[in-house]
C-alpha cells in the first residue's frame, strides 16, 4: 500500500504501534495497510476455487502486491457460515506449498489464516510472519504452538462456529462490549501463557455470529476497541451485511466495501483485510489524507526486509 503521510510527521503512534515485527519483515502501521485475501480453497464465500492451482494462487498474489498489499493472508479453511470442516492434514495439503512459494519467489509477508496448532507450526518454518486465527486460539495446541512461534498473532472475535454461527445470532449486551470483554480475556490468555502483548492483534469478526444490525452497529463503535491498545485488524470485504443493505450479490459488493474501509480507518483501523486491492488502498490513502489533513509524495511501499 502506497502510505501518503511520512510516519515520523506523527509524533503519536497507531494503537500504540508503529512497527509490528514479523519474522524477517517489518510492517509499518503508523498508517492503515491493505492485506490481500488468498483462500486456496473450493468453497470459500466469495473466491472459492478461483485460486487452487500453485501458479494460479501466485499470480493473483504477485497483482495484490503490484496493487499495493502489504501482506497477503492465506487460507486454507473456509470458515462461512455453514462451511463443513475440513482435516489439519488437508489444510496444511492446501497452504503449505503456497506459502513456501510466496515466501521463496515474491519475498511476502504472508500470513497464515488457521486456527490449526500444526498449520501454525509448518507456516513459520516456511517463512510466514503471522498468524490470522478466527477462533483466538482456542483449538487445542494452538495458543502453545503460536507462542513458541515467535509470530504476531491477530485474534478474532466470533460467537459459535462456521456451521452454526448464523443461526439467530444474540447478544446479552452491547454487541461493542461482548466483543471488547472477549478480546479482553483472549489478550489475558495469551500473556499467561507467554504470548507478549506486543505480539498480539485483534478483529472485531464482522460476520462471525452477528446480524446485519450487530455488524452495523459494531462498526459505528468500533473505535472502543482502540482502548486495548492493540493494532486492529478488520475484515468486510464482499461479505453479507454489504449484500443485504444494499441488495447486492457478492460480485457488485465493492462499492459498499469501500465505504466501508473508509469508515474504519476513521474508527481506527490498522489493517484492512480484502479481496479488492487496488481501489481499498485508493480508498484508504484518501480517508487518512483527510484524517491527517495533508497529502505528501507517496512513500516506498516495499516492507523492510
Amino acid at each position: 500500500m502506497k502510505p501518503i503521510v511520512d510516519p515520523s510527521s506523527s509524533s503519536q503512534a497507531v494503537n500504540g504501534a508503529y512497527h509490528l515485527r514479523c519474522g524477517r519483515h517489518s510492517l509499518d502501521l503508523s498508517f492503515p495497510r491493505v492485506m490481500g485475501i488468498l483462500n486456496v480453497t473450493p468453497d470459500s464465500f466469495s473466491d472459492g476455487g478461483q485460486h487452487i492451482g500453485l501458479d494460479g494462487a501466485l499470480h493473483h498474489a504477485e497483482r495484490m502486491l503490484a496493487e499495493g498489499a502489504a501482506m497477503i493472508d492465506v487460507g486454507g479453511e473456509s470458515t462461512r457460515p455453514g462451511a463443513a470442516p475440513v482435516s489439519e492434514q488437508e489444510e496444511l495439503d492446501r497452504v503449505a506449498p503456497v506459502i513456501e512459494a510466496l515466501v521463496r519467489e515474491l519475498d511476502a509477508l504472508v500470513s497464515v489464516d488457521t486456527s490449526s496448532a500444526a498449520v501454525m507450526r509448518e507456516a513459520s518454518a516456511l517463512g510466514a510472519g503471522m498468524i490470522n486465527d478466527v477462533r483466538a486460539l482456542e483449538r487445542e495446541g494452538a495458543l502453545a504452538a503460536a507462542a513458541t512461534s515467535g509470530l504476531p498473532v491477530c485474534l478474532m472475535h466470533r460467537q459459535g462456529e462456521p456451521q452454526s454461527m448464523q443461526q439467530s445470532p444474540s447478544y446479552d449486551q452491547p454487541v461493542e462490549s461482548a466483543v471488547f470483554a472477549y478480546l479482553a480475556e483472549r489478550v489475558a490468555a495469551c500473556e499467561a501463557a507467554g504470548l507478549r502483548r506486543c505480539r498480539l492483534l485483534i478483529d472485531p469478526g464482522f460476520g462471525f455470529g452477528k446480524t446485519v444490525e450487530h455488524n452495523l452497529r459494531l462498526l459505528k463503535y468500533m473505535d472502543t476497541l482502540q482502548a486495548l491498545e492493540l493494532p486492529l485488524l478488520v475484515g468486510m470485504s464482499r461479505k453479507s451485511m454489504i449484500g443485504k443493505v444494499l441488495g447486492r450479490p457478492v460480485e457488485e459488493r465493492l462499492a459498499g466495501g469501500l465505504a466501508l474501509a473508509a469508515m474504519a480507518v476513521e474508527r481506527g483501523a490498522n489493517i484492512l483485510r480484502v479481496h479488492d486491492v487496488g481501489p481499498t488502498v485508493d480508498a484508504v490513502n484518501m480517508a487518512w489524507a483527510v484524517l491527517q489533513e495533508g497529502c505528501e509524495p507517496p512513500l516506498n511501499k516495499e516492507l523492510d526486509a
